[in-house]
């Protein structure tokens, strides 16, 4: 937040227009008053401090701060404004005892300012005066795009922190704020512009964002402070992202005396101790991978290059896969080594075509690719029609002209390297987070202290449907079981995983967790019908072979569920836990039950 404190919501609907000239009356007569906002540490709910949000008179439109500034701007006060402003807070916070530190509103010009003016002795002196501590002010830096003069900034705070005030950067990442300023400034908090908070329990993108800035923060040493935070969710998330400190509508409104405690809806949040399910990108498919990362700096040749020519250079170089004919550097065709050679390798071939140019047998429609290609676009490659390049290899440019050479099997690789990779952060087929979403899930379960129920989800005589009727249905029986997971757990507090394959993984913070276990299996067991023909439902099952080889008559598919019920202490490591709930989920197969519960009876981890 910036000097010119928010606006209350409650704004009066008619309010007397201020006279000219009225900013200098206001600084005259001392009429500017303070609200305090509680800023609150996000671990257990208990205050931290208070910002110091100024008002003007009451029942005109410069108690609203954005007039006031404004129009001090326009007369000339503006750093009369702000020095007025830190006096009022200082003055209107001292009485009232309140414990925590006191956050006050400076532009860096003004702090400058006020430090030339008079000795930081005298400044030190006169708050011990008031009975406030130095060690207890935090000086929030605004409107950073007007530190025009960094090292002059950094030099004139140096004394001014060696007596302990803090300093803080606010509103880090509305559009103005610089990362050199942090680096260089080495602030003790930077709050994070409300836009990062608000409705982050619903967009991904902002949770990547907020992770980003958590290790930025952990890295320089600083404490994190998020602003705007107005909903349970967005709290709950904000706290499992690691944020320190939280300041927001949801957890206290700006008033004239400092707040005793948070609102009751937000202590109600941190008295239930849920951990929030936390968005992820719907695709993670997201990837540096470009097809540069495979190309081959090979020897080209001219697409006037002789077929006797192209012949002594596969000779001399074993290592020559394919090489591309060019015309004044574009690619014009594509020699693959292997047909080549058996080309020319028949009875009166050289005779007849070694002196005519090698083009006329190469493949003149060769795939050429960017160097900027990326995954997905490659991943279309695999799947079209021309499959020529598994075999000749393709060509790769830069701005339409020739770089190197790939070959079909680097492409294959690289491309299910990459898939797999993304797999454990999101299952292609379900979308659903993977093994490395879900680990983290459970991780922060554990943290938390809290109980949780983790279930293990597996689909029964799986396999045989999928010999049977094919890949396809098969992968439309696996969304289905996603989608059944999904439409009976509470998404703001369930987490549905797809670990790949049929099996599934849901992390219970809901107390009903053993009935939608049971609505789960239910649900899913009568859906699943449908991708039977009539035969099959009139027999019960199908005919197909075991994992032997041997023919044998195979129910319905159905799903089970194995439920780890996990108590504070009894697991240190999300993947005991994974191994344990795994282990719930093959007794509920081996005993035939919908839904199999292990007890905390478990030795520790």
């Amino acid at each position: 937040m910036t000097l010119q404190a928010r606006p209350v919501r409650d704004s009066p609907s008619s309010v007397t227009p201020p006279s000219h000239g009225s900013v200098a009356s206001i600084l005259a007569d001392r009429s500017l008053h303070m609200h305090f906002q509680p800023i609150v540490r996000l671990g257990d709910g208990t205050l931290f401090g208070h910002e110091a949000l100024v008002r003007g008179p009451e029942n005109t439109v410069l108690q609203w701060p954005d007039t006031l500034f404004a129009q001090a701007q326009e007369q000339g006060l503006s750093l009369a404004l702000e020095e007025a402003c830190l006096r009022t807070a200082v003055t209107s916070w001292t009485p009232l005892r309140a414990p925590g530190k006191l956050f006050i509103n400076l532009s860096a010009e003004a702090l400058m300012h006020i430090l030339r003016c008079e000795s930081l002795q005298r400044r030190i002196t006169a708050l011990r005066r008031f009975g406030l501590s130095p060690s207890a002010v935090v000086i929030e830096l605004t409107e950073h795009e007007r530190v025009r003069d960094l090292p002059a900034l950094i030099d004139a705070v140096r004394p001014l922190r060696a007596h302990g005030v803090q300093l803080a950067l606010d509103d880090f990442g509305d559009g103005r704020s610089s990362l050199r300023l942090w680096s260089e400034l080495q602030p003790d908090y930077v709050k994070i512009d409300k836009y990062f908070a608000r409705d982050v329990a619903h967009q991904a993108d902002k949770v990547q964002t907020m992770r980003a800035l958590v290790r930025i923060a952990e890295t320089m040493g600083t404490t994190m402070v998020a602003e705007g935070i107005e909903t349970a969710d967005d709290l709950k998330a904000v706290r499992d992202l690691g944020i320190q400190l939280g300041q927001g509508y949801f957890l206290g409104r700006p008033q004239p005396e400092p707040a005793q405690k948070i609102l009751a809806q937000a202590g109600d949040v941190f008295r239930q101790g849920d951990v929030a399910v936390l968005p992820h990108p719907s695709r993670s498919t997201r990837s540096t991978f470009t097809v540069e990362r495979i190309t081959l700096q090979q020897l080209s040749l001219s697409m006037h290059t002789t077929h006797d020519e192209a012949e002594r250079c596969f000779r001399a170089d074993d290592s020559l896969h394919s090489v591309a004919l060019l015309q004044d550097g574009h690619p014009m065709g594509l020699l693959n080594r292997d047909k080549f050679m058996d080309r020319y390798a028949k009875p009166y071939f050289k005779e007849v075509y070694g002196r005519q140019p090698c083009l006329l047998f190469a493949n003149t429609t060769p795939l050429v690719l960017d160097k900027h290609t990326g995954i997905d676009e490659l991943t279309g490659v695999l799947t079209s029609e021309d499959q020529r390049y598994l075999t000749d290899g393709f060509i790769v440019t830069e701005g339409g002209l020739y770089l190197g050479i790939g070959t079909g099997e680097s492409l294959v690789r690289s491309v299910t390297e990459v898939r797999i990779e993304a797999a454990r952060h999101a299952n292609p087929l379900t979308f659903l987070p993977g093994n490395i979403p879900i680990s983290e899930h459970i991780g922060r379960l554990l943290a938390s202290g809290r109980d949780f129920v983790a279930c293990y989800g597996d689909l029964n005589h799986f396999k045989p449907f999928n010999d049977h009727y094919g890949y396809w249905r098969g992968d439309e029986v696996i969304r289905l079981a996603a989608s059944t997971f999904i439409a009976c757990c509470d998404a703001r507090r369930d987490f549905v995983g797809h670990v790949g394959g049929d099996d599934f993984v849901v992390l219970f913070q809901s107390e009903d967790w053993h009935q939608r276990c049971e609505r789960i299996v239910k649900e899913f067991n009568e859906r699943v019908k449908t991708f039977y023909d009539p035969v099959a439902l009139a027999r019960g099952g199908i005919d197909s072979e075991d994992r032997e080889g041997m023919p044998r008559f195979f129910p319905l598919t159905t799903l089970s569920i194995g439920a780890l019920c996990v108590v504070p202490g009894q697991f240190s490591e999300p993947d005991r836990v994974a191994s344990a709930a795994a282990q719930a989920k093959l007794r509920a197969k081996q005993t035939g039950w919908d839904v199999y519960v292990q007890g905390a009876a478990l030795a520790p981890a």
